[in-house]
């Protein structure tokens, strides 16, 4: 009889490999790559967050290290890899600037090829000048700026970071005119800062407020709607006499594109429970993290507004990818 077709037609999905493997999830160890070095704010925060994961649910969450390829090579692994809910991957502003600087030319789709988790959390960047620049707040940076066009510098960690792109827009709605120099990394960009080869660098409190706070460079304000709790001596960058921008970078969890969704919804949910704890809450605040956790739907939307809107800088500014 049909129902009895229908029955047992229900019963052999149900007892399929695929839905008993979804149905005791996680039965394994879940691979979490993050495509950057060890110690860096990205590596620091996933630790942080899946070691409070782990605590909450009794999962085994194993971190592994994929740096190259400016975020590309760890990318590409998670995009690959079988979308069974065993594989997450942790990217930050550049998977968004990605997007266009090598559209076309990458071996995944930065949107397509993953599922949205969760966006753990918003770094905002931080403006920072060599000691003898004589300019004590953004407002005489801009006025400096426009009376001296092409003869600031400014470093960033690599073409296409969240600082250099954040430079750019502060470049764009202040129009003033500074000359880029990228680096390898913010070590050497810092270290060239404090030796007055370059005038300016943006990078994120927890690098930059030392030296700050150690009298080697200044801060000129924070590319925030408010006072950053780690950092709340140094104003806005609306409050310091400049235009009321905020940029970030951030940290935010993908999944590979077809991840069943109750469990992309499982650890988008485990992931906001754990940022919401006071102990993350407060780890974060002294990396200059502020915490979010928020839906997959959500994380979604925000990546898709970031992408759109580095977007525009990249194309205003005529950015070009390094070869």
């Amino acid at each position: 009889m049909q129902w009895q077709r229908t029955v047992f037609a229900l019963l052999a999905l149900l007892c399929s490999p695929a839905v008993l493997a979804q149905a005791a999830w996680p039965s394994k160890p879940i691979r979490w790559i993050v495509p950057y070095t060890p110690g860096g704010i990205t590596d620091n925060a996933t630790r942080m967050v899946a070691q409070k994961v782990s605590e909450q649910t009794g999962w085994t969450i194993v971190v592994e290290n994929k740096p190259g390829a400016n975020s590309m090579l760890g990318a590409d692994l998670a995009a690959k890899a079988q979308p069974d809910g065993y594989t997450f991957l942790t990217v930050i502003a550049a998977h968004a600037a990605n997007a266009t600087l090598y559209a076309g030319k990458m071996p995944f789709d930065p949107v397509k090829s993953f599922a949205p988790v969760s966006l753990v959390g918003i770094a905002p960047l931080i403006m920072t000048a060599n000691n003898n620049l004589p300019a004590k707040d953004v407002k005489e940076l801009i006025a400096y700026a426009k009376a001296n066009p092409g003869k600031l510098s400014f470093g960033s960690s690599g073409v296409g970071a969240a600082a250099h792109l954040t430079t750019e827009l502060f470049k764009q709605t202040a129009a003033v005119d500074m000359v880029h120099v990228p680096y390898k990394g913010t070590a050497p960009a810092l270290q060239d800062l404090i030796g007055g080869q370059i005038q300016i660098l943006v990078d994120v409190p927890s690098t930059l407020m030392p030296h700050v706070r150690g009298g080697k460079i200044k801060a000129l304000g924070m590319f925030s709607a408010k006072r950053v709790a780690g950092a709340a001596e140094v104003p806005t960058i609306a409050e310091a006499g400049g235009p009321a921008l905020e940029s970030s970078t951030w940290v935010l969890y993908l999944a590979p594109a077809g991840t069943p969704k109750d469990i992309v919804g499982r650890m988008a949910a485990e992931t906001a429970k754990a940022v919401a704890s006071a102990d993350i809450k407060g780890r974060f605040e002294t990396i200059g993290i502020e915490p979010v956790g928020n839906s997959p739907e959500q994380a979604g939307k925000f990546l898709d507004d970031e992408i759109a809107k580095w977007a525009k800088v990249i194309s205003t500014a005529g950015v070009k990818a390094e070869q």
